[in-house]
């Protein structure tokens, strides 16, 4: 099974996830300004929400690497919001890209709320998700 991952993040804190993603996964983590060069069964995902949506450049990414892409399975962090599977999949299904139901979501700092966050015990976590999607 081809595994690969991809990160959009403003502030460094989706970055943290993504490294440990990529680490127990055993590949490279990279920003979704690298295209997906070969087709990914899975690709982990990672964004946030700005302004109550995600980034243009995660959009643009699933769009334009949807013949690489067999299920996206999501990460990220987000001061206020849960899950960034509703913003994902509205792209995705446009496409014809499959999201994963699975998801892996913590609070992530923002300004002076959920300081230190993520923390070692939401990047353990992650790292757990990700072997067990494997």
């Amino acid at each position: 099974m081809k595994i690969a991952v991809r990160y959009y993040t403003r502030s460094g804190n989706t970055k943290k996830l993504a490294e440990v993603v990529a680490e127990a996964v055993a590949v490279e983590a990279k920003d979704v300004s690298v295209p997906l060069e070969d087709k990914a069964d899975v690709l982990f995902l990672g964004c946030s929400y700005y302004a109550f949506d995600i980034d243009p450049a995660v959009k643009d990414f699933i769009v334009s690497n949807k013949d690489n892409i067999g299920k996206i399975v999501c990460f990220g962090t987000s001061a206020m919001m849960k899950s960034m599977k509703k913003p994902v999949r509205k792209v995705a299904d446009t496409v014809g890209v499959a999201v994963a139901e699975e998801e892996f979501h913590c609070r992530g700092e923002f300004a002076k709320i959920h300081k230190g966050r993520p923390n070692e015990a939401d990047l353990a976590r992650a790292a757990e998700f990700a072997r067990g999607i494997l």
